[in-house]
């Protein structure tokens, strides 16, 4: 008996100490959203608790949380119909560590319109701004208390692409830094073309590499960009060509190539279909991408020498037009984001990276566009 009650307090301590995570969840308020929603999820049981609406705010539809876990930033894509056309600002948040609740610090223009993706530097002294319908991107300075600063960099881009419907102009999409902190690439839908820049962290500026960019397949569209976590290996996932392309990086001098394209729908299907995200797992092993249209994950075996991609399984995500994914922080689970359903699904991930139903649909979030962890203390 002894030996039980022993082995009990152990099992009882270690679950005890287990980490547990909050879940904020950025949503479109264009119809019945209100801002950022917030959960406690505890990996080690697979349970997510919702919290509140931990900020209300206009269509927050990309989070991005700072390296230190005390700050939040979101992109508010549409401002309020008492505003319109003011769709040009990124905001700022603390975060409490202890209940997940949002402290608002301020708001400052994001120098374009549509503001799509954010991204923070690895010294965590910028954020990067892709502007999606001026198609530009912007630099701010984070200050020490998580504040965002003015402006130091904005750069606009030109052209068009072959889509003259979704192509007519220039459309920065996503931005991603490199692991060194030199350079930060920009996927630019408008223009089918992956944009290099140096990085300057002291100065807080942006300059066009030589060369300044790797032209991606004509109509492509380069939504996003994802690191592999050797460095040498960068993903590019393009929206309207459905496709994935692997690209050779080279640290040196930031340049880039081209070595694989791959479809990211099952052959035959002849719907539309858009792809919206892509994330590499923590081992490298295994590359996730969501598919709008075909409204699925589609999960692909990393070569371990190449970096190149072979199928494995599409997955369907319970839901319609799945905008956002992310796997958690200890990689055992992938939220689906469903944004035409107003659900968010819990898949649990196998040790090969498969997917596979929890049995955990989230009803109460309406519109969600983007789900993001911070460890909770």
């Amino acid at each position: 008996m002894t030996r039980f009650l022993s082995l009990l307090l152990l099992a009882s301590t270690a679950f005890a100490a287990s980490p547990e995570y909050f879940v904020y969840i950025g949503t479109y308020t264009r119809t019945h959203g209100k801002g950022i929603y917030t959960f406690r999820f505890q990996p080690a049981t697979g349970r997510l608790t919702p919290l509140a609406l931990a900020a209300e705010t206009s269509s927050p539809s990309f989070l991005a949380v700072h390296p230190n876990q005390r700050f939040l930033y979101a992109a508010n894509e549409h401002e309020g119909p008492d505003q319109p056309g003011k769709n040009n600002k990124v905001s700022a948040y603390a975060i409490d560590p202890k209940s997940g609740s949002l402290q608002f610090l301020n708001r400052v223009s994001c120098q374009g319109e549509g503001p799509a993706h954010i991204v923070i530097d690895k010294s965590g002294k910028f954020l990067l701004v892709s502007n999606y319908r001026s198609g530009s991107v912007t630099l701010l300075p984070i200050r020490a208390d998580g504040r965002l600063a003015e402006a130091t960099a904005v750069d606009q881009h030109h052209g068009s692409g072959p889509n003259k419907e979704r192509q007519a102009g220039p459309h920065a999409h996503g931005g991603v830094f490199s692991p060194d902190n030199r350079f930060a690439l920009v996927a630019e839908h408008g223009i089918d073309e992956v944009m290099i820049y140096r990085f300057d962290p002291l100065k807080g500026s942006l300059t066009l590499n030589e060369p300044p960019f790797l032209k991606a397949t004509p109509g492509a569209a380069p939504r996003h960009l994802a690191f592999h976590p050797n460095g040498r290996i960068l993903y590019e996932l393009n929206e309207l060509g459905s496709t994935v392309t692997v690209l050779i990086y080279e640290a040196a001098n930031g340049t880039i190539r081209r070595v694989q394209e791959i479809t990211t729908i099952p052959e035959g299907f002849s719907a539309t279909n858009a792809t919206a995200q892509l994330q590499v797992d923590r081992s490298g092993k295994v590359l996730y991408v969501s598919n709008r249209g075909h409204d699925s994950i589609a999960v692909f075996a990393i070569d371990p020498r190449k970096g190149t991609l072979t199928l494995v399984e599409h997955v369907p995500t319970q839901g319609k037009t799945p905008r956002d994914f992310s796997l958690d922080p200890t990689g055992s689970f992938l939220f689906a984001v469903n944004q035409n359903s107003d659900n968010i699904v819990l898949f649990r991930v196998s040790p090969a990276g498969r997917l596979t139903e929890s049995g955990q649909v989230v009803e109460q979030v309406p519109e969600p566009a983007c789900v993001v962890f911070v460890r909770a203390r």
